[in-house]
C-alpha cells in the first residue's frame, strides 16, 4: 500500500504541469482594436485632461537664515564683522541684499574675495545657482560722543534671525539699546561684553555713559555771501522769474535759508543738490539744507505772475541776513516785441555777451537787456519794464543777397541764360522758377557741385541744397535756361525776361549781351541801366565804378610769396566800404588794370567761396563776408594766378590792389575798351590800355557800351561740350548792364528797339 500510495503522488506531481499548460485563455480581440466600458473610457479622458502640477514659485530667490554681528568699540569709531548664513532658491544668478548704513570694509564668500553691489545706498552680493552660501563683512560704523554719553546707531539685516556681540571699553558698563533684547553681560579685561538679540530688518541705537565731560560749543553766528543771477521772461500771459542763486557760508553752521517772496509772485519749482525740503511761510520761502560747515549751496528758484498790461516792475530776489549781495540781471521777451528796460537802485546795464554763460543757457527767447549789480545797504535795485508787441509774421528761410544774371541772345532770336544766386539759407530746400513759356533748364549747381532740377506741377525746382552740404554761410546756386524766343526781323521791337523765383533777391544785376549785327536802342522795362546808377551806388551793388587806381591813396605794399599786393588804405572820395564788403583793383606790373579776371573768395573754416569778375576798370567788389581767415586766389587769362592768405576784420573793411606777373601759355589774350579777342596762334599775352584820365579828375561816361565781362565769357565757353543742348551763340556782340534792387517773386523784363546794321 506505502508504494502504490508513493506511486501516486508522484504521478499527480509529473502530471500538474501538463494540466496548467492544456489551461483555456479567454479569447484575445483583434489587433488594433480595444474594448472598453463607458466608465471606463470617461475616466480615461478625464486623467488625461488632468492639468500638470505647476512647481510653485518661491516668494523670493534667497533666504538670509542667521546675521552674527560682532563690533567692538575703538577710540571714536565702532568696527568689527557680520557672518551671514543663507541660501539662494534660485537657479539664476541672484542679488542678495545684505546691510546699508554701515561703511563696508571688506567681503569674502567663504575663503574667497566676494564683490558688492552699491545701489541706493544698499551692499548687495551676486550669488551664482542654487546653493547655500557664507559670507563674512568687515564694516564699521561712526561713535557719536557727547556730554556724559556715548552712542551709535546701527543698520540690523534683515535676516531671519540676528544676534549682536559688542565690547565696550569699561568695567560694568551699563549699555543699553533698543528694538532688541540684551542677553548677556559680562566684564572681561576692564571691557564690557554684551550679547543681544535684535530685530530684523530694524535701525537699533546703542548707548553708555561715559566719564568723559564735554564743554558746550557756544554757536557761532552765520555768515555767507549771496550771488543771484535772475532771468526775468516776459510772455504773453505772466511774467516768469529764474533765480539761480550761489550762496558761499564763510562762517558758521547753516541749516536753512530765507528769500523774500516779492509781492502777486508764486513759487513754481525750487531744486538744489543739497536742498532738503522747502516751504513758504508768510511770504518768506524757507530753503532747509543738509550738511553742516562752512560749504557752498546752489539753488534754482522759479517764480511767476500773471499780467493784463504792456509794463511790470521785475524784482530782484534777496536772501535774509546776507553779507554781501551781488548778482546779474537778463530780460527776454516772448514774439515780436520791443522792450524798454529803465534800471535804478545800483543796476548797471552791460552787453548781453558779458552775462553769465550758465544764465544765458537758461534763456529761451529773444535777449532784449542785461544788468548787473552789488547791493549797498542804501540801495535797492529795481528795474521797470515796458514792452509793444507785433503780431508775429512768417521768417525768411532763405534770402538772395545778390543775382548775378548773364543773357547770350543769337541772331535767331534765342536766349541763353545763366542765373547766379549768392543765397544765404536756413532750411529752404528748392528754389521755385517760373520759366516763361517756350523755356527749360538745362543744368544746375549748389556750391559748385551738380545737381538735378526737378520739374513740379506748378513749375521747376532748382536745389538751394545737395546731400552733405551744410553751409554755414553765403554760397552760390546757379542755374542756365534756353527760351526758344521770336526771330529776329531786320528792324522791330523785342522783349526779353526773367523768371519768378520765390527767394527775395536784394540786388539783381542782369547783363545783356546782343549779336553785333544789330543795333540796339530805347530800353524800357523794370530794371535800369547801370550807366544811370552813381559811382558809389555801383561800387555797393558790384557794378562798374567810374575812379581809377591812380585815384586812391595811402598804399602799403607788402609781399606774399614773392609777389605783391596792395592794401589800400584810404578810398577816393565818394567811395566807402560797408561792413562785410570786401573790394580792390587787380592790375599788371606795368600799372595797367586787368578787366575781367576772377577773384576768389574761400573761407578757409567753413571752405564757402564768393566770387567776382573785375570790370573794364579793374575793380572788383564781394559783399556778405563774416570775420575770419580767407584765401584770396586771383587770376585771368594770360597771366599766373595769385594766392593770398587774409585775416579778414567784417567790421573793419579794406581794399585791396593785386598785381599779376604774365604767364607762358599758349594764347594771346588782347583787351580793349570795346571788345575782347581770342587768339591761340602766339606764346605770349598782351594787353594794351591806355588810361586817359587825370588823377583825381572826374570821370567821363564812355559813348558806346561797356564791353562784355567775364560772365559773357564764361557761358560762352559752357556751351562748347559742356551744356546738354548746340547753340549757336555770338562770340562778338555788344554788351548792356542793368541793375534792379529788391526783387521779391515777380518777373525782371526788358524791352527794347533793334535794328540791323
Amino acid at each position: 500500500m506505502n508504494r502504490r500510495l508513493v506511486s501516486l503522488v508522484l504521478a499527480l506531481l509529473v502530471a500538474s504541469p501538463s494540466f496548467a499548460q492544456q489551461k483555456v485563455d479567454p479569447p484575445t480581440p483583434g489587433s488594433g482594436n480595444v474594448t472598453l466600458s463607458l466608465d471606463e473610457y470617461n475616466r480615461l479622458l478625464a486623467l488625461a485632461n488632468r492639468p500638470n502640477k505647476k512647481t510653485e514659485a518661491p516668494p523670493q530667490p534667497y533666504l538670509l537664515k542667521r546675521a552674527d554681528l560682532k563690533f567692538r568699540v575703538n577710540n571714536d569709531d565702532v568696527v568689527g564683522s557680520i557672518q551671514f548664513q543663507g541660501e539662494t532658491l534660485s537657479a539664476n544668478t541672484t542679488i542678495v541684499p545684505l546691510t546699508s548704513g554701515m561703511t563696508v570694509l571688506d567681503a569674502h564668500h567663504g575663503a574667497k574675495p566676494l564683490p558688492l553691489l552699491l545701489a541706493s545706498g544698499v551692499h548687495s552680493a551676486i550669488l551664482p545657482g542654487e546653493s547655500e552660501f557664507s559670507i563674512s563683512l568687515d564694516a564699521g560704523l561712526p561713535l557719536s560722543i557727547e556730554a556724559g554719553r556715548a552712542s551709535f546707531i546701527l543698520p540690523v539685516p534683515s535676516a531671519g534671525s540676528v544676534r549682536l556681540y559688542l565690547s565696550v571699553p569699561g568695567d560694568r558698563t551699563n549699555v543699553q539699546l533698543n528694538h532688541g533684547i540684551i542677553t548677556h553681560r559680562a566684564s572681561v579685561k576692564g571691557n564690557t561684553e554684551i550679547e543681544a538679540t535684535l530685530i530684523p530688518g530694524q535701525v537699533a541705537v546703542v548707548w553708555w555713559a561715559t566719564r568723559e565731560v564735554v564743554a558746550p560749543v557756544v554757536p557761532r553766528e552765520v555768515r555767507f555771501l549771496s550771488d543771484v543771477k535772475s532771468l526775468v521772461s516776459v510772455s504773453e500771459s505772466d511774467l516768469q522769474i529764474t533765480a539761480l542763486a550761489d550762496i558761499n557760508v564763510v562762517q558758521g553752521d547753516a541749516d536753512k535759508f530765507s528769500v523774500a517772496i516779492p509781492d502777486g509772485f508764486e513759487v513754481t519749482a525750487v531744486n538744489g543738490p543739497s536742498l532738503e525740503s522747502s516751504e513758504v511761510q508768510n511770504g518768506v520761502l524757507l530753503l532747509k539744507v543738509t550738511g553742516h560747515g562752512p560749504a557752498a549751496y546752489q539753488f534754482l528758484i522759479s517764480l511767476e505772475r500773471p499780467i493784463s498790461d504792456s509794463n511790470a516792475a521785475a524784482p530782484n530776489l534777496a536772501f535774509k541776513n546776507a553779507q554781501r549781495e551781488t548778482g546779474e540781471v537778463l530780460v527776454e521777451g516772448q514774439g515780436t516785441i520791443e522792450l524798454t528796460a529803465k534800471e535804478s537802485g545800483g543796476l548797471k546795464r552791460l552787453d548781453i555777451k558779458e552775462v553769465n554763460p550758465y544764465l544765458r543757457a537758461l534763456s529761451r527767447y529773444s535777449l532784449q537787456a542785461a544788468f548787473r549789480y552789488h547791493r549797498q545797504p542804501n540801495e535797492s535795485p529795481t528795474l521797470a519794464l515796458e514792452w509793444t508787441r507785433f503780431p508775429d509774421s512768417s521768417v525768411l528761410s532763405a534770402i538772395a543777397e545778390r543775382a548775378s544774371v548773364t543773357t547770350l541772345v543769337t541772331s535767331e532770336g534765342k536766349s541763353l541764360t545763366e542765373v547766379k544766386l549768392t543765397v544765404k539759407n536756413q532750411a529752404q530746400p528748392f528754389l521755385k522758377v517760373e520759366l516763361p513759356a517756350g523755356a527749360s533748364i538745362l543744368t544746375a549747381e549748389v556750391a559748385g557741385e551738380k545737381v538735378k532740377p526737378v520739374q513740379g506741377p506748378d513749375g521747376n525746382r532748382v536745389p538751394l541744397l545737395r546731400t552733405g552740404f551744410r553751409p554755414a554761410g553765403p554760397y552760390t546756386v546757379s542755374f542756365v535756361f534756353l527760351h526758344s524766343g521770336a526771330p529776329f526781323a531786320k528792324k522791330g521791337d523785342s522783349e526779353i525776361s526773367l523768371p519768378k523765383m520765390d527767394v527775395p533777391i536784394s540786388i539783381l544785376e542782369w547783363e545783356l549781351f546782343l549779336p553785333e549785327q544789330f543795333k540796339v536802342k530805347d530800353f524800357s522795362g523794370d530794371a535800369i541801366s547801370a550807366s544811370l546808377v552813381p559811382s558809389e551806388y555801383q561800387a555797393g551793388v558790384g557794378g562798374g565804378v567810374a575812379f581809377s587806381p591812380a585815384a586812391i591813396g595811402g598804399v602799403t605794399n607788402v609781399p606774399v610769396n614773392g609777389r605783391n599786393f596792395t592794401e589800400l588804405s584810404t578810398l577816393a572820395p565818394g567811395i566807402a566800404l560797408v561792413p562785410g564788403q570786401l573790394s580792390g583793383y587787380v592790375i599788371d606790373f606795368s600799372g595797367a588794370t586787368i578787366p575781367n579776371a576772377r577773384v576768389d573768395v574761400q573761407n578757409t573754416a567753413t571752405r564757402s567761396t564768393l566770387s567776382a569778375s573785375t570790370t573794364a576798370e579793374g575793380y572788383w567788389l564781394i559783399m556778405g563776408l563774416s570775420s575770419g581767415t580767407y584765401q584770396v586766389t586771383v587770376s585771368a587769362p594770360g597771366f599766373q594766378s595769385l594766392s593770398v592768405p587774409l585775416a579778414y576784420d567784417a567790421s573793419n573793411p579794406h581794399a585791396y590792389r593785386f598785381a599779376l606777373n604774365l604767364g607762358l601759355i599758349t594764347q594771346s589774350v588782347e583787351v580793349s575798351a570795346s571788345s575782347m579777342m581770342l587768339n591761340t596762334a602766339s606764346s605770349s599775352t598782351q594787353f594794351s590800355k591806355k588810361q586817359k584820365r587825370d588823377k583825381g579828375a572826374a570821370p567821363m561816361a564812355p559813348a558806346p557800351p561797356p564791353p562784355a565781362s567775364a560772365n559773357v565769357f564764361n557761358l560762352q565757353q559752357r556751351v562748347v561740350g559742356v551744356l546738354p543742348v548746340s547753340v549757336d551763340i555770338p562770340h562778338a556782340g555788344t554788351s548792356y548792364r542793368f541793375l534792379r534792387p529788391l526783387v521779391v517773386n515777380e518777373e525782371t523784363n526788358l524791352a527794347f528797339t533793334y535794328k540791323s546794321k
